[in-house]
């Protein structure tokens, strides 16, 4: 005879979503970011200046196919020689991703620093590169390269000349049940790669988790936004950090950069930001009906809000789109999130196996 009123009232509301502010979102354990300076004897003064996230570099053995998976990523050629090719997005970096012929090899994430100073200091790093001109390169521009202590190369970068912006696509009006903002004008999609717009951040799976913290965290200006831990006979254990660049009271992606513990230390993903979900959810179809890998996706992560999806290149290294990133900036809290799956994603295709192996 139907439901009994008992079982009517306990069933779960219908699900929503909110747009909260940093504070609140970061929970009762988040601490400020003075603290966390305060705690691990941070000094600004001291620290390489970076401006943002500009390109990653990687050796590929078999440079025709990169190309043609990076152009179905959304991606186009900039500039090509016999062994090297630079690509770019739609947004004003030269070029977003560097590769080179040769056994495969992670070549480093690049930033641009904010002075020939900065990039001075880099240089007299244990372990650091001379300043070298990169005269072939589109943009220009003087590099370093220094390594972490695993020795992951991290590349410094300054004197490069921005680019045109390309157009950037329409932003769609949406129609919710209160509010129908789009009258008389119908959506309709051209299918295709998922656009890329800039390079957002990239991870790295690591052995030694806290002596890289420190090192990252004190050599340049990269501020936690959010940790993941697990709980330890009363404690807790940090096993991954989520870092963004301090540019103060500028708002900067919620993070640049990723690290998380592991038992091999390798490179995790590099990620690019497209323009919506739809693009997103387009490319993902272009890129399946290519036959290409898909890792994990579409879905949404919790930290960052990203709507994501992961994909193999022709390599074996793993390479991801994501729109709709939070945005942070120096009165932002630092957050502890404890690990699990849902610290992942909050929808989306279950965790893959070995996701962060």
């Amino acid at each position: 005879m139907g439901d009994s009123i008992k079982e009517q009232t306990t069933r779960p509301p219908p699900n929503r979503g909110a747009s909260i502010p940093d504070t609140e979102a970061a929970g009762p354990d988040s601490i400020t970011i003075a603290e966390w300076r305060r705690t691990n004897a941070i000094d600004p003064a001291a620290q390489i200046r970076l401006v943002k996230l500009s390109h990653m570099c990687y050796q590929h053995p078999n440079l025709p196919d990169i190309i043609t998976f990076l152009q179905d990523f959304g991606m186009r050629v900039v500039k090509q020689t016999d062994d090297k090719v630079w690509l770019r997005g739609y947004g004003t970096d030269p070029y977003v991703y560097y590769a080179q012929r040769g056994p495969l090899e992670f070549l480093g994430g690049t930033f641009l620093v904010e002075s020939l100073a900065d990039l001075k200091r880099a240089s007299r790093l244990p372990g650091a590169s001379a300043i070298k001109d990169l005269d072939d390169a589109p943009g220009g521009g003087r590099l370093v390269t220094v390594r972490d202590p695993e020795g992951f190369p991290v590349n410094l970068l300054f004197g490069q000349e921005e680019a045109e912006a390309g157009t950037l696509p329409p932003k769609l009006e949406a129609n919710s049940e209160a509010d129908k903002p789009r009258t008389r004008k119908f959506l309709r999609f051209q299918p295709g790669p998922a656009g890329v717009h800039k390079l957002g951040h990239f991870g790295l799976c690591v052995q030694q988790f806290d002596e890289q913290v420190r090192w990252y965290t004190k050599t340049f200006n990269l501020i936690p936004s959010d940790f993941i831990y697990v709980p330890t006979d009363g404690d807790r254990k940090m096993v991954a950090m989520f870092a963004h660049i301090d540019r103060g009271q500028d708002n900067v992606d919620h993070h640049t950069f990723f690290v998380a513990s592991n038992p091999t230390s390798h490179v995790h993903h590099s990620s690019y930001e497209v323009h919506d979900l739809d693009t997103q959810q387009l490319g993902h179809q272009w890129l399946a009906r290519k036959g290409y890998k898909s890792v994990w996706g579409i879905g949404r992560h919790l930290l960052g809000s990203q709507i994501f999806d992961y994909w193999w290149d022709t390599s074996g290294f793993m390479v991801e789109h994501y729109a709709d990133g939070d945005l942070v900036n120096e009165d932002t809290p630092i957050g502890f999130t404890k690990a699990g799956h849902e610290s992942l994603a909050v929808w989306g295709p279950e965790v893959p196996e070995g996701f962060l192996d």
